[in-house]
């Protein structure tokens, strides 16, 4: 797959950037160099390798989900200027 002038110009059109014609020329070149480094990836044969998310195999850490009340209502409350059973308490703004 290559790019030419027409389709640098027009992304850059699409994407509302300012482009001069060098620098469309500069952009073509540089577009078609890296969808051709994505074709030599395309031809490296990745069957049998599982995806992973670290080049060190390690188990992905995680809590446990456990269902909890919170009991947290009161912390959360204790700095605001005004509150009512655990409720915050703002001005009313609209009349």
């Amino acid at each position: 797959m290559s790019v030419d002038l027409a389709t640098v110009k027009r992304v850059a059109r699409l994407a509302r950037i300012a482009v001069t014609d060098e620098e469309a020329v500069k952009m073509e070149g540089e577009l078609n160099t890296i969808l051709g480094f994505v074709d030599q990836l395309n031809e490296v044969d990745v069957s049998g390798v599982e995806p992973m998310t670290s080049v060190m195999p390690m188990d992905m850490k995680k809590r446990p989900d456990i269902v909890t009340d919170g009991g947290k209502a009161a912390d959360i409350v204790a700095n605001a200027p005004a509150t009512e059973e655990n409720y915050f308490l703002v001005p009313k703004v609209v009349e």
